[in-house]
């Protein structure tokens, strides 16, 4: 099966819910069954391979036998979790086609997987399955009705060949990763919590990887589903992933994602909670960082923050209206000196005043992390219309004495409702970006002279001059093309005059001499 057919199908079992409920909800169930389905025959693979030496499989295997035992620890080492064979996916299946209540059995199945207690796993895999309520009053309104409802679903999941060969790992964690955007585009601005669109995360993650082989760690202080670290794993290989979200129904869909796409649980270290307020990677510094931020977003702004390591010596803390900045500064805390930050934020940080201008200041002339300036096309993210551009920022800089500002907004096709970014609108930003090419209304590498000159205002255009000047228009060809109007009207006119004559009718009053 082709990755798109496999895409394509996933899909197709999301017509089981809908109706019932809004898609934000209904990809809580079908992304949480899928991964329920993963880690069920992940495990019943992996353990009938040990046991092929033993002639038994592991659903034949004697709970009370030592070598079950055995099984089981090797289970939780390896893989972060474990399973009984009777709530193994196959087990449910099984169930299903004997037409028994199964909606026990999958609470049971995903209470083992949460709750592997002592285990070095634990708190990666701890309430991932909260948000798939099998209680839900909109599966049906008794026991039996909810039971048939998730029946079909599962039932038709099951159709589905997972291919979880180990050279076919990634097939089932990108058709994860298509879900997840199909949801985000039918959630509205509900889907800007999860979801950064896959051509923007390219442009982050090719960013921060340039002329790089290898990266120890990516950091993402606003992960959502963590599609944005892993696509920065497509460009180069990273050793450890680490991630922060605030909601926690998306932490939980990104501690998934990093599981299907064959990240180990020793990998990744996703932590749920408000960076700014109540940061969980304290004093670590990251090789590459990249984010999505919630634009113009609240926060406290409390005067605390003045003693604390990532905002005090900017002598002024972003307004509490609008915390993008706050966000950069708790970022550029994180990058470490030979690393790379891109980060997506509304256009008002170019050149909103106040706080914001004192630390924007900073950046540039006390600091000089400021590397580039890229401005985005409108309405390509979900929930919001807005023009967007990309911050790159580097604590040492190769090109220490000027900052490159590229204005893309122009180039990208529009799709239905949404605007996006082609593969050749991509490769240009890039090419532009690593050659620090110089495009008459595309891009320009400014001075610092210049930046002072505007007063550190990075406004795009007054450094990239996109104004077209009009053809001046030629007054006779003008004068000649209404004229020529004139006459075929007038030839129009005395036609429809003609006709009426041979019709015997009177012809209409059609325009005063």
């Amino acid at each position: 099966m082709s990755n798109s057919n496999l895409e394509t199908k996933l899909w197709s079992v999301s017509d089981q819910l809908r109706g019932n409920m809004d898609a934000n909800e209904y990809k809580n169930y079908i992304l949480g069954f899928i991964f329920y389905r993963y880690l069920s025959e992940k495990q019943e693979k992996t353990l009938n391979k040990t046991l092929e030496k033993d002639n038994i499989t592991f659903k034949r295997l004697k709970q009370d036998s030592s070598l079950y035992e055995k099984v089981r620890q090797n289970a939780l080492s390896k893989l972060g979790y474990f399973i009984t064979p009777e709530l193994l996916y196959s087990t449910i299946i099984e169930k299903i086609e004997e037409k028994e209540f199964i909606l026990d059995s999958l609470s049971d199945a995903f209470d083992q997987i949460t709750s592997s207690m002592g285990a070095e796993s634990h708190e990666d895999y701890s309430n991932l399955f909260e948000d798939v309520n099998l209680n839900s009053s909109k599966l049906g309104r008794t026991p039996e009705e909810k039971n048939v409802k998730i029946s079909k679903v599962i039932g038709k999941l099951n159709e589905i060949d997972f291919k979880l060969d180990e050279d076919e790992n990634d097939i089932l964690g990108d058709a994860y990763e298509y879900l997840i955007s199909q949801f985000a585009s039918s959630a509205g601005k509900k889907a800007g919590e999860f979801y950064t669109p896959q051509e923007v995360s390219t442009i982050l993650a090719r960013i921060v990887t340039l002329d790089k082989d290898r990266l120890e760690s990516v950091y993402d202080p606003t992960c959502g589903s963590g599609s944005l670290l892993l696509r920065v794993s497509k460009e180069t290989e990273v050793k450890d992933f680490y991630g922060q979200e605030l909601n926690q129904t998306t932490y939980n869909l990104a501690r998934m994602n990093m599981i299907l796409h064959g990240i180990r649980y020793n990998q990744f270290d996703i932590k749920l909670g408000d960076c700014l307020e109540n940061p969980q990677h304290s004093d670590m510094k990251f090789d590459a960082v990249v984010a999505n931020p919630p634009f113009s977003a609240k926060w406290s702004s409390d005067k605390k923050f003045m003693n604390d390591e990532r905002f005090k010596e900017y002598e002024k803390l972003a307004p509490k209206s609008k915390a993008d900045y706050a966000f950069v500064q708790h970022m550029i805390h994180h990058l470490n000196q030979q690393g790379t930050l891109a980060v997506v934020l509304p256009h008002g940080v170019l050149f909103r005043s106040a706080a914001e201008e004192k630390i924007r200041r900073h950046l540039i002339e006390e600091k000089n992390y400021l590397d580039a300036v890229i401005g985005l096309p409108k309405n390509i993210f979900y929930g919001t219309s807005i023009p967007t551009c990309i911050l790159v920022f580097k604590k040492l800089r190769k090109h220490s004495d000027n900052i490159l500002f590229i204005d893309a907004s122009e180039h990208y096709e529009k799709v239905k409702n949404q605007n996006k970014l082609r593969e050749e609108d991509i490769e240009k930003i890039m090419t532009t970006y690593k050659e620090r090419i110089e495009e008459d209304k595309y891009s320009h590498i400014a001075t610092m002279e210049e930046i002072i000159e505007n007063d550190y205002n990075l406004n795009i255009p007054r450094y990239v001059d996109t104004f077209e000047e009009e053809e001046p228009i030629d007054l006779d060809e003008l004068v000649n093309e209404l004229e020529q109007i004139e006459k075929e009207i007038k030839e129009v006119d005395d036609k429809i005059i003609e006709y009426c004559e041979e019709l015997g009718i009177r012809p209409p009053v059609i325009r005063n001499d």
